[in-house]
């Protein structure tokens, strides 16, 4: 596809480091945002293009592009207005959301992004493509699977977007998926797994696998759980008025001022130093089972890594038009193409 590849949200946390990847590739992409101040200082800093604006639903600043790698959340009120905007301008859509709801709406759009020559592709970062092609490998090990839960361990420190993604979803309750059908859980599940170092509490989440290990795999039951850390498991325990009055525009207003002081995200050295681990358990209706674990750097680095990569691929002309999952598009091998990725087959 003709155009330029664009970053929308290229001066947040993640969008900075998506941008260092995508120079270190050797790619030039137009940086783009909301914040004039802050979008032009980086164009300056990196000799990018640039160019500033609001997300409307209208193509008049996209005519030139042909891949948008969407990066300012909360998806759940940018992505329609970016994902009509593509679709007007015939420019494939990329993001890196985690959340259920996105997911889904996007996926309902898969005839309409066909009809106008474009990919659309949601979850390029941490969320989901390291457990999506986990899913993707446990089904390929095991055809008939009609249950997987998958764990996540070691996410420990978040940036302010995706703490305010959290703040979102906290007045529902835990969802996951049976039968096919998405549904929320009046108790929070809970369970264990070994990340490596022996059994450790875990507990449900509503993480966006729910929805696409569901479209990658077919697989009718599928729960996710986060290991249990202390400030989770402060935030479960908080009574459900409680998190829906924190959930709410004005307690989101209230907690935005809070997260405004806090760090833009983990530091150079702590995304050196970490590590998130992948469990993934699925089983078939006559109790065989296929456990697989999956190693992969600190998320905020894998972020950058899948997304450029996914980017500068779509871009290139490799992926059909539609609604895709990472795995769906590359296969559950893709995530294996990282440096220090190691998956590891248990059972």
């Amino acid at each position: 596809m003709g155009g330029d590849i664009l970053i929308y949200g290229a001066n947040g946390y993640t969008g900075r480091l998506v941008v260092e990847r995508a120079l270190a590739r050797g790619l030039k992409p137009v940086l783009a945002g909301r914040n004039r101040q802050a979008v032009e200082a980086l164009a300056d800093e990196t000799g990018l293009p640039s160019r500033v604006f609001d997300l409307k639903g209208d193509a008049s600043e996209l005519s030139d592009i042909g891949t948008v790698l969407h990066l300012a959340g909360p998806f759940s009120r940018t992505s329609a207005p970016m994902l009509e905007a593509c679709l007007a301008a015939r420019a494939h859509y990329i993001d890196i959301t985690g959340e259920i709801d996105v997911f889904e709406a996007l996926a309902a759009r898969d005839a309409e992004a066909k009809a106008a020559g474009i990919a659309v592709l949601p979850g390029a970062g941490f969320d989901v493509v390291p457990s999506d092609c986990l899913a993707a490998h446990l089904k390929r090990r095991l055809p008939g699977a009609v249950s997987l839960d998958l764990v996540i361990g070691g996410l420990n420190e978040a940036s302010r977007g995706t703490t305010r993604t959290m703040l979102e979803g906290m007045a529902a309750g835990t969802r996951v998926r049976e039968g096919g059908a998405i549904v929320e859980l009046s108790e929070v599940p809970r369970g264990t797994a070994d990340f490596g170092r022996g059994l450790k509490p875990t507990v449900g989440v509503s993480w966006g696998d729910v929805s696409t290990a569901w479209h990658s795999t077919g697989i009718p039951d599928i729960r996710v759980f986060f290991e249990a850390s202390p400030p989770l498991e402060r935030a479960l325990g908080m009574p459900r008025l409680l998190r829906s009055l924190i959930a709410s525009a004005p307690g989101r207003w209230l907690a935005g001022r809070a997260i405004d002081r806090m760090p833009p995200g983990p530091d150079a050295e702590a995304r050196g130093r970490g590590r998130s681990v992948l469990v993934g358990h699925a089983t078939d209706a006559e109790g065989n089972r296929a456990v697989s674990q999956l190693e992969t750097p600190e998320g905020y680095t894998l972020t950058a890594l899948t997304a450029v990569e996914i980017a500068r691929r779509i871009h290139g002309g490799e992926v059909a038009p539609g609604f895709h999952t990472p795995s769906s598009a590359f296969g559950p091998d893709f995530i294996l193409g990282f440096n220090g990725v190691k998956r590891r087959d248990l059972s």
